[in-house]
This record gives structure tokens, C-alpha cells and sequence, in this order.
């Protein structure tokens, strides 16, 4: 069976759409058939980051309405094979299924895929619920700006009520000067939020750039950040991967 991951940060802002993408990219990069869901109803975007906006005609209440297949509804990556992409609906009076009706889809994508990644929406509310029901593990998305780090605690005690067996941290856009100049390390970060450390992601500018030119975080070139999502992915799949240390950062 495959595993669901839900990502999911306590505000937003802190990049856990570009984390999904980034994640799932290459999860199927390494080889491992991966699905992507958008449970943002009405906010969605993990359609850009993916770069797949023109592949997107169905979304996941096609499927929970039974008009569709999953495979029928899901589209894979025209540049990354093994990636597929499930979109959200336009209308947020649409993001309110019943678990009933969700359970059933997430046990048949447990059969088809090795790996399923959630971008659940910002905050602990009905969507949260939807996103973690079925998750097997929860990666919380935070930055070093303390809202976002209070509001990421919230969310892992939200998952963690839950029931889910895994919360994982991976802290975001690390910069080593505001670091620094806050008095904060790493570790600080990791006591506040609660959840073992799963990955860092150093600042990097091509998160945004890629995002402009229309081209996938990992297949852009100069993409500092993408390597170490990479090494994220390779600690999913249960690989031992060294911390990249950010320089003059300390844990």
C-alpha cells in the first residue's frame, strides 16, 4: 500500500504549496509513482507551482462524486513522468465533502501510488481535517518569523489528536543573516513547533523566479533550494541523508 503524506502549516505564506510540488517532483524523480492533491478548495495554486495549469479539467470531486476515475480525473507531468496532479475545485463551497465519501478515494489511491502528498489548507480548520484523515504521516511547513512558528505548533498538536503516526517539521526559507540577527537557531525553531525535523530549505531565489518563467523548481537551473527538497524526499523514502548545513547556521 502507498503512503499518504499531508503538508500543512498553522498560517499562510510559509511556502507549503512550493514544498508540495517541490516533494512530490522528486519523489517521482526518484522513481516512486506519485500523486499530488490539492485540497485548497477555492484558493488553489499548487496547479503554478507544478506548472501544469493547462492540464488541470477535472478535480478530486469528480471523483467523490463518481463522474470519475481517479486516473481519469488526475493528469501525469508532461516533464516529469511518474507525476501526477489532482486539482482542487474553483468554489469554496465545494471544499466541504464528507469524510464518508473522502476515505474511499484515499484507500484507492493507497493501491495505485507509491506516494500521495496533500497540500492542506492554511490553518487547523474542516480542511485540515480532510487533508490528515487518511495521512499516515504530516509535515508541518514553518519559517523562522515566530507567528509562524506559534501557529505551526497549533498544527501539530492538531495533527497529532488526529492520530497520525508521523509529524515532521521542515523549516523554510532559511537565511542564515536574519538568523543571526535574531538570536534564533535551527533548534530554537524545532522546541517551539514540536515535531522532528525533516528537512531545511535555504532561501533561495529561484523558487520565485521558476515560478515567473514557468518552470518546474527542479528542472530550473541555478536551484539551490530544489537540492535540498530533494534531500527531504530521499528522508521520506527512508534514506539517511545528512543535514545540508546553511553557512553559519547552527543546530
Amino acid at each position: 500500500m502507498g503512503k499518504v503524506i499531508a503538508v500543512a502549516s498553522g498560517k499562510g505564506g510559509t511556502g507549503k504549496t512550493t514544498t508540495v510540488a517541490a516533494v512530490s517532483s522528486c519523489l517521482a524523480a526518484l522513481g516512486y509513482k506519485t500523486l499530488c492533491i490539492d485540497f485548497d478548495a477555492g484558493l488553489k495554486n499548487l496547479d503554478l507551482s507544478l506548472c501544469m495549469s493547462d492540464y488541470t479539467v477535472a478535480d478530486y470531486t469528480d471523483v467523490l462524486s463518481g463522474r470519475m476515475k481517479i486516473m481519469e480525473a488526475c493528469h501525469e507531468h508532461p516533464q516529469i513522468p511518474g507525476l501526477y496532479f489532482l486539482a482542487a475545485p474553483s468554489l469554496p463551497d465545494s471544499e466541504k465533502p464528507s469524510i464518508t465519501i473522502v476515505w474511499p478515494m484515499f484507500f484507492e489511491i493507497k493501491g495505485i501510488f507509491d506516494y500521495c502528498i496533500v497540500d492542506a489548507p492554511s490553518g487547523i480548520g474542516y480542511g485540515f481535517e480532510l487533508a490528515h484523515m487518511a495521512a499516515d504521516m504530516s509535515i508541518i511547513v514553518t519559517n523562522g518569523e515566530l507567528p509562524a512558528m506559534r501557529d505551526a505548533g497549533l498544527a501539530v498538536e492538531a495533527a497529532r489528536k488526529m492520530g497520525v503516526g508521523e509529524l515532521r517539521l521542515l523549516v523554510n526559507r532559511v537565511n542564515p543573516a536574519i538568523y543571526k540577527r535574531l538570536r534564533t537557531t535551527i533548534d530554537d525553531v524545532i522546541d517551539i513547533v514540536g515535531a522532528q525535523l525533516l528537512g531545511i530549505i535555504r532561501e533561495d531565489k529561484s523558487i520565485a523566479l521558476s515560478l515567473h518563467d514557468n518552470i518546474p523548481l527542479v528542472l530550473y537551473k541555478k536551484r539551490r533550494a530544489a537540492y535540498d527538497f530533494l534531500d527531504t524526499a530521499c528522508r521520506i523514502t527512508g534514506k539517511d541523508v545528512p543535514l545540508r548545513r546553511a553557512e553559519g547556521m547552527r543546530f
